[in-house]
């Protein structure tokens, strides 16, 4: 028996890897490892094992760890400065001390040499490869969801998204599938010491207006803006321009076993949990 942990299971990502684990795994297999147990749902009802793990907390993280064999930690949501690697490397130093085989890291693209928040993943990498077990890093993309939302809320109130991308494309990825190759990866053979490039396929701008107008049914356009008046996203779009986010690799589709799910089926999925 191979017992799987999960971090963060309160939350989006963590919750979703649980429930994917649920499939290919028996749920005593399985430990939920949350800050406040009392939000991890159904799971306790549904067999699996829910532990209190606080990452601020070194002790509660050495308990929560007890007879893991193979470790998911999610990477932490504090983008104080110093937090998030302090968290992380709790973490690691716990699942050194319990013996834990091997750890999963959800990293993010461009770790390998990140700058402001993305230096976090880079110094956790680092972390990892110097610590006991061994480790499985997944470098994820941008989550889809997060310029689709925007561009659905512009469609509804307007009928027009905007960006300041030039028409140049983006990299990114949808959420469920990240969340399944980080099952995947749990579970499989041959994932030590490996990093993974996790990139869906490449989209544009005026691809997603054309979209948008056969899943809503009515004409939704395109138009260019400045970085200034694209709220958050104008933080992103200049990276976008220059080509950052268009490069492309075959890891997600290895680990998915299948091609990442594509723009039209993302926008579906994504209204169809909005309406629900």
């Amino acid at each position: 028996m191979t017992r799987i942990a999960v971090t963060g299971v309160t939350g989006n990502l963590g919750r979703l890897v649980v429930e994917d684990l649920l499939t290919r795994v028996p749920p005593r297999d399985l430990v939920a490892l949350a800050r406040t147990p009392e939000k991890a749902g159904d799971l306790p009802g549904r067999g699996v094992e829910v532990r209190h793990c606080d990452h601020d907390d070194a002790a509660s993280v050495d308990a929560a760890l007890a007879g893991v064999d193979v470790l998911l930690l999610v990477s932490g949501s504090d983008l104080t400065p110093g937090v998030r690697v302090r968290q992380h490397r709790t973490v690691i130093d716990a699942a050194t001390r319990a013996g834990v085989r091997r750890v999963v890291y959800t990293s993010g693209a461009g770790a390998e040499d990140g700058q402001g928040p993305i230096a976090d993943h880079t110094a956790t990498e680092k972390a990892l490869r110097e610590a006991g077990p061994a480790y499985t890093v997944l470098r994820n993309a941008l989550y889809s969801e997060a310029f689709l939302g925007v561009a659905l809320a512009q469609a509804g109130q307007s009928g027009e998204i905007t960006s300041s991308t030039g028409g140049r494309p983006l990299n990114t990825a949808r959420f469920r599938d990240l969340a399944l190759a980080a099952s995947a990866a749990l579970t499989g053979s041959g994932h030590e010491n490996a990093t993974y490039e996790l990139r869906g396929p490449l989209w544009t701008y005026p691809e997603l207006a054309e979209v948008l107008t056969r899943v809503l049914g009515r004409l939704v356009e395109h138009r260019e803006i400045t970085d200034a008046e694209a709220g958050w996203l104008g933080g992103v779009f200049p990276a976008v321009r220059a080509g950052a986010l268009a490069e492309t690799g075959p890891d997600l589709a290895r680990l998915l076993d299948r091609p990442p799910s594509g723009l039209e089926e993302t926008v579906g999925a994504l209204i169809a949990r909005m309406a629900g």
